[in-house]
């Protein structure tokens, strides 16, 4: 494969690790930097790609805080691209800069904006995308965006090398026990890049599509995570539950964050499947079935409180993968909003008795595990396990 290279660079603690890891996913790999001439230049850079995509990601190590550092960093990609400028090696050439600026700091992007401009200042034609990362406040969004093409309009000479503004939530972060921001912005992310590609290296539609499922897939996974833990958080009452409703805030944050990662817009039409998703995995007879069924489990020897805990990350699981399976159909046009008949009783299959099974599994395992500080994790992790695809056969 022919890479394209993307230079990214921030000021430290901007997030761009996590921003790396969220674009090209967990088959990421380390390359050594090879034909630099300099020995200190590995320490400055690293370079991330896969196999799935053709642009290869260079990290600036140590861009900030000290100007040594980021003085080192910059000289350190120019000498890397002078010299394989000079022994006709292409393949190193930067193609596209990241430009990362963090969303809770937005009073620091206009001098951010200065100095990353001033640094990158070798290459003047390079198409630049502005990554807000840890851009959680929606409200603050578009001022945030308006912003930063004000700081770039202030940079003449760079100005016109701006090809897009990107707020990203690069993983679910989570707020308190119950609510979490979840991932947003990959795929535009994706897209913009590969868009500003020269034209031998772009990927083909079909591939970058393919990627994307992928990396939208394994987003709305980590939502899944984050609400199971909360599902376990709230369920984890002395009292026995009686039906589900209790889970109704978490599922429906859980099942809304799914359907943005997929692209679902926000209309009557989604609202009205995602309320048949909540319904069936709250108030549904195939619901308070199950909770009768994981009640009657004999053997368990676990405290109400666990015991409900469990029983509601399981809920919370199952609805979750479910609804990554719906909204996945949606975006690949085998189904779509109007199929209510259809997610009512996808969702309510999986409240059946291999609901009952794996949640009955989890049990054991809780049990088995003697317990722990951090409960609500350890329940989440098994529950997950279980209800993730694969999960729960052995």
């Amino acid at each position: 494969m022919e890479y394209g290279n993307v230079l990214v660079i921030g000021n430290s603690g901007v997030g761009k690790s996590t921003l790396i890891n969220a674009v090209l996913g967990n088959d990421v790999k380390e390359k050594a930097l090879a034909g630099t001439g300099t020995s200190g230049t590995t320490k400055e850079l690293k370079i991330y790609e896969s196999d799935a995509i053709p642009f290869r990601i260079i990290d600036t190590i140590g861009f900030e805080p000290s100007i040594f550092k980021r003085h080192a960093a910059i000289k350190a990609v120019k000498k890397w691209s002078k010299e394989s400028a000079k022994d006709e090696n292409s393949d190193k050439k930067i193609n596209v800069i990241w430009f990362c600026v963090e969303g809770t700091s937005s009073k620091l992007f206009p001098e951010s904006i200065k100095s990353l401009s001033k640094a990158t200042a070798l290459w003047k034609s390079v198409p630049v995308i502005v990554v807000i990362t840890k851009s959680y406040s929606v409200p603050d969004r578009e001022a945030n965006m308006q912003m930063v093409r004000s700081a770039f309009a202030a940079q003449k000479h760079y100005a016109k090398n701006l090809k897009g503004v990107i707020p990203v939530v690069a993983k679910t972060f989570t707020l308190n026990d119950t609510a979490f921001a979840a991932p947003e912005g990959i795929s535009e992310l994706i897209d913009a890049t590969n868009a500003v590609m020269p034209e031998g290296i772009k990927a083909a539609a079909k591939d970058i599509s393919a990627f994307k499922l992928n990396r939208k897939r394994a987003l709305a996974q980590s939502v899944v995570g984050a609400s199971t833990v909360g599902g376990a958080t709230v369920g984890a009452v002395p009292i026995p539950i009686a039906d589900a409703m209790i889970l109704s805030p978490i599922e429906v944050l859980e099942i809304n964050s799914i359907a943005k990662i997929y692209g679902i817009k926000d209309n009557e039409e989604s609202k009205r499947f995602i309320n048949s998703i909540v319904e069936v995995g709250t108030a549904s007879a195939a619901a308070k079935a199950a909770i009768s069924a994981l009640k009657a489990i004999p053997g368990i020897n676990l405290a109400a409180g666990v015991l409900n805990a469990v029983i509601a990350a399981g809920f919370v699981a199952a609805i979750g993968e479910g609804s990554i399976y719906a909204f996945e159909k949606i975006y690949l046009g085998e189904k779509t909003l109007d199929d209510i008949d259809w997610i009512k009783k996808f969702m309510e299959s999986r409240l059946s008795s291999e609901f009952v099974d794996k949640v009955g599994k989890g049990m054991q395992k809780v049990a088995e595990s003697g317990g722990g500080k951090n409960m609500a994790a350890m329940i989440s992790s098994v529950v997950v396990q279980l209800f993730a695809p694969g999960g729960g056969k052995n």
